[in-house]
């Protein structure tokens, strides 16, 4: 099996990188946003660690979590931000290496995370590609296409890494600035880079 890691900070592009990747080949996405999203709704040790760190008001009605309060309540004190983190990456972690290790041994899986360097998952892949873009576009992705204010959106990108804390960690760089044409393009290079680097591995080895 063959896996990359996709990371870099929010609204960069990682999902373009992962949408693009899959038309190339890839047998799947684990995305660990949508892990934490069923997390949330199923998990009931999760929900619990959440109920007794943040209170009942991160509940809605109907029992499910509001992710629009805990955020903007983790997001304005960085020791709630780790309470949570303390609570949710465990469980990630778990939960992508239990899909990990049903996936078929010819298998090339992405595993989607913006916190892959700063845990467990990074040892669960072959590669790491971080995905950039420019602070003005970011912005522009969360205000107008998740809805946030500025100032939210600012907040959220402050508790963001910087690739120079793990430029050491990371094999290709993915400028997803410009236009979609250029993306591809350098996924499709980094690509047959990885497949030809492991084909010579696999030669060499016989």
């Amino acid at each position: 099996m063959l896996t990359i890691g996709i990371t870099g900070n929010i609204a960069c592009g990682k999902s373009t990188v992962d949408a693009m990747l899959l038309t190339m080949g890839a047998t799947e996405v684990l995305d660990a946003d949508r892990v934490v999203h069923d997390l949330l709704r199923a998990d009931q040790d999760v929900r619990a660690a959440l109920l007794r760190v943040f209170g009942p008001e991160v509940f809605a009605a109907d029992g499910s979590v509001e992710r629009a309060t805990l955020g903007t309540i983790v997001f304005a004190d960085p020791r709630a931000l780790q309470a949570l983190e303390g609570i949710i990456h465990p469980a990630v972690r778990r939960a992508i290496r239990g899909r990990l290790a049903a996936m078929p041994k010819d298998a090339l899986v992405v595993v989607d995370a913006v916190k892959l360097l700063e845990g467990e998952l990074a040892a669960q892949v072959d590669q790491v590609w971080w995905v950039t873009a420019g602070v003005d576009q970011q912005i522009e992705r969360l205000t107008t296409g998740r809805g946030l204010s500025r100032e939210a959106a600012l907040a959220r990108l402050r508790a963001q890494p910087s690739l120079e804390q793990f430029r050491d960690c990371v094999q290709v760089v993915i400028d997803n600035s410009g236009q979609l044409a250029h993306t591809r393009m350098q996924v499709e290079t980094a690509l047959k880079d990885l497949l030809a680097s492991r084909g010579s591995a696999g030669k060499g080895k016989k």
